[in-house]
């Protein structure tokens, strides 16, 4: 079973506001990101909350996701990987990490990623654009345990630093995987194409 691993836990400090919150289209930021994942080909589908973590649960508990809790949020990116792969199954195969403020990100990347994985055999899978790499990424899970003991310092690049021979990039046409939303000038540039009001 392949799940997606959202990571929503951010204090979007530099955003001003709680980010993932905020109008995307007929939903909210993390909501699209939430039904990228739940119309790719992953099987289930597992938020990881932290900051403002009462009013993320809220806007998505009625799309019948799981969820997990990062109470060490303030430690960055990896704390909440770490937090969603302790709350995975036993029998989890792999998690697809995606960030929480990609609302862009189409489906077919997730796809594209999850197909690399069976196709390839390798145990990571990054998709890259005209050779830049980006997100999302798949883990598979017989490196949990590596992962758990990860500095959260450090994030996932220890992991592929440290087994170059078990990644594959598979190649994307679609420049969104280098893009995310950290301050109010990219919230403001997707608005006026994909945000409506509420």
């Amino acid at each position: 079973m392949i799940w997606a691993v959202i990571l929503a836990a951010g204090e979007s400090r530099r955003m001003g506001t709680q980010k993932l919150l905020l109008p995307f289209g007929e939903t909210t930021v993390v909501g699209a990101v939430v039904g990228t994942a739940l119309a790719s080909r992953v099987d289930r589908v597992l938020v990881v909350l932290g900051a403002d973590k009462d009013d993320v649960r809220e806007e998505l508990e009625p799309l019948g996701i799981d969820f997990a809790v990062n109470d060490n949020f303030a430690e960055g990116m990896l704390s909440s990987v770490q937090a969603g792969f302790r709350a995975l199954p036993a029998d989890a195969e792999a998690a697809v990490v995606m960030l929480g403020d990609q609302p862009f990100l189409p489906a077919r990347v997730v796809d594209a990623v999850v197909e690399a994985f069976r196709r390839s055999g390798k145990g990571i899978v990054v998709p890259a654009f005209q050779g830049r790499r980006g997100h999302p990424v798949l883990v598979d899970m017989k490196y949990r345990d590596t992962v758990l003991a990860l500095d959260p310092a450090d994030g996932l690049r220890r992991l592929m630093h440290a087994h170059p021979d078990d990644i594959i990039e598979a190649e994307v046409e679609d420049a969104n995987i280098l893009r995310d939303m950290d301050v109010p000038e990219d919230y403001e540039g997707v608005k006026p194409t994909f945000c409506s009001k509420r």
